[in-house]
């Protein structure tokens, strides 16, 4: 597969990562989906495995790009651009972020 595609893959599972993990705070959860999070306890605990299991293949994905020295640093600029993705989202328009968890359901 050409690096290019791996980079991509690299970046999407990072912002995915940063969103799942975002999603698994309480603040975060009820900001987004309108609804307490200790309704949706078990579903926080499988959303923060998943987002930490998606960081680490974007940096194996990133690794599969480039030699390790550039593939680490490359890792942490796309965890950067993900974190910051999705903090400005959460700001301007949390229920975007609803599109990363279908499993929840937003009604009370």
């Amino acid at each position: 597969m050409h690096s290019a595609y791996w980079l991509c893959l690299a970046a999407l599972l990072a912002l995915t990562g940063m969103v799942w993990l975002a999603l698994a705070m309480t603040a975060h959860w009820d900001q987004v989906m309108s609804r307490p999070a200790a309704q949706a306890a078990p579903l926080r605990r499988l959303l923060r495995t998943a987002g930490a299991l998606s960081l680490a293949l974007s940096a194996l994905a990133c690794l599969a790009a480039d030699r390790p020295s550039m593939a680490i640093l490359v890792w942490f600029m796309l965890l950067a651009a993900g974190a910051l993705a999705v903090a400005f989202t959460l700001a301007w328009q949390p229920a975007l972020l609803r599109l990363f968890c279908p499993l929840a359901t937003t009604r009370r």
